[in-house]
């Protein structure tokens, strides 16, 4: 099997020869590549070259092509920072107060440059592989983490919470369920193998698992019937530990749940062996960056063993891996796939 063939034996429910591996290493990949981020986020060909690398470098089954977390959030007009060496971060709300979403006009994501340069790099990527390495591609924040950053992390949380502004934050959440659906159907076109969304503000350390499932989860689970649409699988990111609202997530629709390490691992594999793709979920810095090769390799092994009885899993850090992290940890997390 090659990569691809992996990964989408993984999806179907069937066994591949061996547990495929997919990496969340953008800020990583560019750094192995000789590129500051400001120069990695500028350019479609310094994009796909980073990801070209890390196949070569760490012979993965699959790709996750993400440039950062503001770029939809910068297409629909929220400010956005744009350091030379991290990744591009909001710094304030674009609309001043919830009324404001009123006079929003309907977003258009296509014609913003950054959207642009993110297809055009994963067009670049699927051109070169030629169907031989899975391709994900982060389409940046489903619909509840959009609204966050349009408003503000804390004054999101105050409108959810004040019952006059009730009609306004639905509207504000469909205004963002367009944004980021744009994205996806553009991310279509380009040659990706799956689409995948990040919603870490919806999760317990932030909002309570009922406010999850009135303001988040029906909004995922509309970008996943989206994607199934347009013929693709769909995976969903949240950070922290999702426990909590672990059935909630499966209950989208999405085809994988990407999890962080603080999420019960045995209590994750028990609730999706049967239902999604598990990927995850080593500790990307704790442990990928600041362990020795050794913790790396019996962290690795424990995880391979408890997902054992089942195909559905791909290991991946639970999210991004930092750019310091050495490559013989990453090496042993791999190696030990293969020799476990």
């Amino acid at each position: 099997m090659n990569g691809y063939e992996r990964i989408a034996a993984v999806l179907q429910g069937r066994w591949p020869d061996r547990v495929p591996v997919m990496l969340h290493n953008f800020m990583l990949a560019a750094r192995q590549a000789g590129y500051t981020m400001n120069e990695y986020r500028s350019d479609p060909r310094r994009i796909a070259e980073s990801f070209i690398r890390t196949v070569e470098i760490y012979d993965v089954d699959g790709v996750l092509i993400d440039v950062d977390t503001a770029t939809l959030a910068e297409a629909v007009g929220v400010p956005v920072d744009l350091p030379e060496d991290e990744p591009a971060r909001c710094h304030a709300g674009c609309l001043p107060d919830l009324e404001a979403v009123d006079d929003l006009s309907p977003p258009d994501i296509g014609r913003h440059r950054r959207v642009q340069i993110w297809l055009e790099a994963t067009r670049i990527v699927a051109d070169h592989f030629q169907g031989q390495i899975y391709l994900r591609a982060n389409c940046d924040q489903a619909p509840f983490s959009l609204a966050s950053m349009m408003r503000t992390p804390a004054q999101w949380m105050m409108d959810l919470l004040d019952p006059k502004h009730g009609d306004h934050v639905l509207r504000l959440l469909e205004y963002c369920t367009q944004a980021s659906g744009q994205f996806i159907q553009l991310m279509s076109e380009t040659g990706a193998h799956m689409v995948s969304n990040g919603d870490s503000p919806a999760g317990p350390e932030i909002i309570s698992p009922d406010f999850y499932r009135q303001f988040a989860q029906p909004y995922e689970r509309r970008l996943v019937e989206l994607a199934h649409r347009l013929g693709m699988p769909y995976v969903l990111h949240i950070c922290g530990r999702t426990d909590a609202i672990l059935d909630d997530m499966l209950q989208t629709g999405a085809d994988g749940l990407e999890l962080d390490y603080k999420t019960d691992v045995r209590h994750a594999h028990d609730r999706m062996k049967h239902r999604a793709v598990f990927l995850g979920n080593l500790d990307p810095s704790g442990l990928l960056t600041h362990a020795t090769v050794d913790q790396v390799r019996r962290q690795t092994a424990h995880l391979l063993e408890i997902f054992a009885d089942t195909p559905r899993f791909i290991l991946n850090a639970g999210c991004a891996i930092p750019p310091t992290a050495p490559p013989e940890n990453l090496h042993a997390m791999i190696q030990t796939t293969r020799h476990p």
